[in-house]
């Protein structure tokens, strides 16, 4: 059976002031689909208010009435009864929909399957209303903020406190919580806790409520669209979710969130108070077992548990997991791929193909990959090395031209072109490889200097070197081309070969000229 056109978020987003295209982009629906529910609202002169009172199959009906006639085949479920027996510990959509099915048999009638089932069920509520137990509908809004609150580490060398932060994500219908402690509150840690919470909850929401962070929210006018940072227009196109920032000054557009997170507060931080930890991951394991406590702690004024509420009803409601998690990015621009065919990015090196040399590349960097870009096209992607590494090299052999291959690019062959200049050029090239770990790491430096003499002339690269020795212990490419720029080399050389004469004079005498003997007439 093909899905429904979700005609009333359509219509929602539309009413919100969103494009056509927007809707299709950010809800991974079918542009055509998307126009056609316009088209028909604009013939019909509908809008969102004429609907917002029916459910989602009672608007689908309103806008596409010939497909209702295709399903008038199945015998549909007493959502009534079903809502009744959900109040019950233990009893899952799952198991209703398997007795319903089994009824259906055994009177030869055809039921629904159990995505129709469920999202039967949650249009039911939608449309009655049915609030006696339920204050929100299940697997529709996920609310995430930072608690105010704050935990810490101590440092074991210095014995400073270290601020830990704390994510709190909640499920409204069930208030089904989870925690996370961070040590910072950046772009990439918010995102991270967002895929960890889905994780957590085994599945994504249709909304996603959020305060109007800068990590997150670009902007949020009055009137007008929101913007959304990039990255979490990025993560809410994976998980199939619409990030939704609450309205300005408004907390209780997000109050199951707000009300967690003071009784996340007491239940987390306050039974934790006397703990003392060192490692992050020590009070990861604390939390989360709290965690656990809290949600299966029994409500005070409604049945059952937040684990049993969850695990009975809004589970089932969740969208499934993608198949991959999503991975936060950032980009830096403009990144120079080197002579030795490799891009340098926290201290490690990284190879692009050869064609490449020379040119200004953007890098976009996961926590665990490295994927390097070119005029927009990928070049090269690279596993990402741990943040502590440092100089290590990842090479794609097919990245580098057959001279490379062949051995030739080695350290002899720059202290043989270093010689031809004079002492004072080797001795600097034999330095930059004294003082580096590894042979090729020296490679670019060493390159970089040998190139200057190709528009400085080796004779001048040579004075440069000579004075760049004096006051440096390893001279590199930043110490010797300012000296050739300004022509302080020359000025030195001047000054030496002066010296030089002047030294000699005073060694040797002075000596006349074999003319004024008569030398050359008396021969």
């Amino acid at each position: 059976m093909s899905r429904k056109i979700a005609v009333k978020l359509i219509m929602e987003l539309r009413a919100n002031g969103l494009s056509q295209s927007s809707i299709a982009r950010s809800r991974h629906m079918s542009k055509t689909s998307v126009n056609e529910v316009f088209r028909i609202a604009e013939e019909q002169h509908l809008s969102y208010d004429d609907i917002k009172d029916q459910s989602s199959g009672e608007a689908y009906h309103l806008f596409f009435p010939y497909k209702h006639a295709e399903e008038t085949v199945y015998t549909l479920p007493d959502y009534d009864y079903v809502h009744n027996e959900l109040t019950k510990v233990g009893v899952t959509l799952k198991i209703l929909w398997q007795e319903y099915r089994d009824k259906c048999s055994a009177t030869s009638h055809l039921g629904v399957g159990y995505t129709k089932f469920c999202n039967g069920y949650r249009d039911e509520v939608e449309r009655k209303k049915l609030t006696n137990h339920l204050t929100h509908k299940p697997g529709v809004i996920a609310e995430v903020d930072w608690s105010g609150k704050t935990q810490k580490l101590i440092d074991q060398i210095t014995g400073d406190e270290i601020k830990v932060y704390l994510f709190v994500g909640t499920l409204p219908y069930s208030q089904y919580t989870y925690v996370e402690p961070c040590l910072d509150m950046k772009q990439n840690t918010w995102l991270n806790c967002h895929v960890h919470m889905f994780e957590y909850f085994g599945g994504s929401t249709v909304r996603t409520i959020c305060d109007n962070l800068k990590v997150g929210v670009v902007s949020h006018p009055k009137e007008g669209e929101i913007i959304l940072t990039e990255a979490y227009e990025a993560l809410g196109d994976h998980y199939c979710t619409a990030i939704m920032p609450a309205p300005v000054r408004k907390p209780k557009a997000k109050a199951s969130v707000e009300g967690s997170v003071g009784k996340i507060a007491t239940a987390v931080i306050a039974k934790l108070r006397n703990n003392v930890y060192y490692r992050l991951t020590d009070l990861k394991v604390d939390v989360l077992a709290a965690l656990k406590a809290f949600n299966n702690r029994p409500f005070q004024k409604r049945q059952g548990s937040r684990t049993e509420i969850y695990d009975t009803i809004e589970h089932a409601c969740l969208r499934p997991l993608p198949v991959h998690p999503y991975e936060a990015v950032t980009w830096f621009y403009n990144k120079k791929i080197y002579s030795d065919c490799h891009i340098i990015f926290e201290k490690n090196h990284y190879s692009c193909p050869y064609q490449f040399v020379g040119k200004q590349a953007d890098l976009r960097v996961g926590d665990s990959f490295i994927e390097i870009y070119c005029h927009n096209e990928r070049i090269a992607s690279h596993h990402r090395f741990p943040y502590y590494a440092i100089d290590l090299w990842s090479t794609h052999d097919e990245d580098l031209p057959e001279s490379f291959k062949q051995a030739e690019w080695n350290q002899e062959r720059f202290i043989k072109e270093a010689q031809e200049m004079g002492d004072s050029t080797l001795e600097v090239i034999h330095r930059i490889f004294e003082n580096t770990r590894l042979p090729e790491r020296a490679y670019n430096p060493s390159l970089s200097v040998l190139k200057l003499a190709k528009k400085y002339t080796s004779l001048r690269l040579e004075n440069a070197c000579e004075m760049a020795l004096k006051t440096h212990r390893s001279p590199r490419y930043k110490h010797i081309k300012p000296i050739l720029v300004s022509g302080e080399d020359i000025l030195y050389a001047k000054d030496r070969d002066a010296a030089h004469k002047a030294e000699t004079a005073s060694t040797t005498g002075f000596i006349r000229g074999a003319s004024y003997y008569g030398g050359y007439d008396n021969d």
